[in-house]
């Protein structure tokens, strides 16, 4: 979970590559939302909509990242 957290702090920061190289090797419906939510912050949102698929979730119409990483956050503690 703490490499979670650490691929939350650079979501914060909008660091979506750093993010990336930590998530793509979580494979928890969490890891899978964050996933989705870097494919967001990148501009692909084809390939967000499968990794928050895998998470469980929905990608909603005009994602709001910001919401999206706080929300995240709050559910890694």
């Amino acid at each position: 979970m703490a490499a979670l957290k650490d691929a939350v702090a650079f979501l914060e920061q909008g660091e979506w590559e750093a993010a990336h190289a930590i998530v793509q090797k979580d494979g928890s419906a969490l890891g899978s939302w964050a996933h989705g939510i870097v494919h967001v912050m990148e501009g692909d949102l084809r390939n967000a909509g499968y990794w928050y698929r895998r998470a469980g979730r929905e990608l909603p119409d005009g994602v709001d990242t910001d919401a999206e990483v706080a929300a995240l956050k709050a559910e890694v503690g």
